[in-house]
């Protein structure tokens, strides 16, 4: 059975802890509100950012971006080792462009570069919340693009969404991360302009 701790407990944050929890997984949800965290999906233990201890081997940073830098100071010591997975689209949400540290090629690499003692999967950013939590796409269950060095890694968290009913996609290596956080700004984009609904995404037709 997999350990999974996911910090935030917004919408990503609760769709992934949903799929987790379906998946059979034992789930910690922490976020600055215990209470917010615990109700995240049902059969997940909720604590406090910054009090509560990391129980997961699989982390999942369901976080906005700019948040990302308190977090990892926060939790790098038991960070480490750890198969940390970054949900995130570093967007400027003024102009839709992508908004990276300088220097940063993705934010996957970024968090890989802070972390060096961590996994780091791409995972999450090209699927909107509401697909997520229902497991299905027009049909279709949920498609989770993943990017990662770490083989091992990868296949740990794939598990766990396929555990649910969803799948996944292999993209590639943790550079590839530069592509799926390009996708992940287009699909906001096309769902704040509304050309899409925010029920819609990414599909494998075979």
């Amino acid at each position: 059975m997999a350990n999974i701790t996911i910090f935030g407990a917004g919408n990503i944050g609760s769709a992934v802890a949903g799929i987790a929890v379906k998946g059979g997984a034992n789930v910690q949800v922490i976020d600055r509100n215990p209470d917010k965290a615990t109700a995240a999906a049902e059969g997940v233990t909720g604590a406090k950012f910054g009090e509560a201890a990391i129980t997961g081997d699989i982390v999942v940073l369901a976080l906005p971006f700019p948040a990302y830098d308190e977090a990892i100071a926060a939790y790098a010591d038991q960070l480490a080792g750890k198969t940390v997975v970054d949900v995130s689209n570093p967007i400027d949400f003024t102009t839709f462009d992508l908004a990276l540290p300088e220097g940063a090629k993705s934010a996957a690499e970024y968090v890989a570069a802070k972390l060096p003692q961590s996994s780091v999967v791409k995972a999450f950013n090209t699927t909107f919340a509401a697909t997520l939590a229902t497991g299905e796409n027009d049909g279709a269950p949920t498609v989770v693009q993943l990017a990662a060095d770490d083989e091992a890694a990868k296949k740990s968290v794939a598990a766990f969404i396929e555990a649910a009913g969803l799948k996944t996609v292999d993209a590639g290596a943790l550079k590839r991360a530069q592509y799926l956080e390009g996708y992940g700004a287009l699909q906001i984009i096309l769902g704040v302009t509304e050309q899409t609904p925010w029920t819609a995404g990414f599909k494998v037709v075979k």
